[in-house]
């Protein structure tokens, strides 16, 4: 059980980086690598903030605000000096390298013993459960802190979901929805598609810089490795949860970007529980996308094959 509530705790930590990979994959059509860097951006700052005595908010807070940063710098290397979009990505990402060791120090930073998010979860714990080290859930015995940990990251996906949800209903967010669908006819209205677009990449990577933040907390450190393969398992997310709400209207489209960062989580969680090599865990994930790329159109491919015979035979 305790595997199972890590499992659904990061999956929802990583749907922060799954929403904000849609943003700029599905709304844009943006191929954003800046992803990889950004995440791990926003840890190294969060970490060291935290290291350095601020409080876990601000330095939550403080994660997204440089993700956000960087996403707005790649938006200004294609919009303004005209670099391709794939490109712009790989040379911020590239660059937030050394930039993530400068800020860190180092390669690793613990938080083990510093005070986060996860050490106001446990003061919540002892609160509510007081001195019990373990609750009954469903028949299982699992660590209060755990519980409430999860419970809160759920409510705070929640509520990011429904803020995103109420502003691509703005004139501003349709603006941009528009941009993505059509941006030869809204460049006709006198909308600014450059900004739009540029706008979009920063919302998308604080959103990643604060799936970062929280997540060092929740692991206990930062590594300057730990964004490598961040952009496929967004990815992944968006595409198995398209698959499985069936429909790209918004707001299920977001839920479905959640419901799939939770359950690729929980592929990975289950794989390395019947033995998976952790080595082996990047080309697991490049395998489980390729199939989740795959799949769907076979599918289609084998339903219109079927209605063609049905109507041949008719």
């Amino acid at each position: 059980m305790n595997l199972l509530i890590g499992a659904l705790t990061i999956g929802l930590i990583l749907a922060l980086l799954a929403l904000g990979v849609y943003i700029t994959f599905r709304i844009f059509g943006f191929p954003d690598i800046t992803v990889d860097g950004s995440i791990t951006l926003g840890a190294a700052v969060c970490a060291i903030l935290l290291v350095r005595g601020v409080d876990p908010l601000t330095a939550t807070l403080a994660a997204a605000g440089v993700g956000a940063i960087a996403g707005l710098i790649t938006g200004i290397l294609h919009t303004v000096f005209h670099i391709n979009g794939l490109l712009s990505g790989i040379l911020v990402m590239t660059g937030l390298y050394s930039v993530n060791l400068h800020v860190m120090g180092r390669s690793n930073i613990p938080l083990l013993n510093e005070r986060t998010l996860v050490t106001w979860a446990d003061g919540l714990t002892h609160r509510i459960f007081g001195d019990a080290t373990f609750v009954n859930l469903l028949g299982w015995r699992v660590p209060p802190g755990d519980l409430v940990f999860l419970v809160g990251v759920l409510l705070f996906i929640l509520a990011v979901m429904g803020l995103l949800y109420w502003f691509f209903r703005t004139d501003l967010g349709t603006a941009m929805r528009a941009t993505g669908d059509n941006p030869q006819m809204i460049r006709a209205l006198g909308t600014n598609t450059g900004l739009m677009i540029t706008i979009g990449l920063a919302i998308s990577n604080g959103l990643v810089g604060l799936a970062g933040g929280v997540l060092a907390q929740y692991q206990g450190f930062a590594d300057v490795q730990m964004g490598i393969g961040m952009v496929v398992w967004g990815l992944a997310a968006v595409i198995i949860g398209e698959s499985l709400v069936r429909t790209r209207q918004l707001a299920l489209a977001l839920i479905g970007a959640i419901m799939g960062s939770v359950l690729f989580r929980l592929l990975i969680a289950i794989a390395l529980r019947f033995g998976l090599n952790p080595n082996d865990l990047k080309i697991t994930t490049s395998i489980f996308v390729f199939v989740a790329l795959v799949l769907p159109m076979y599918i289609h491919r084998m339903k219109q094959r079927g209605r063609r015979k049905a109507y041949a035979e008719a």
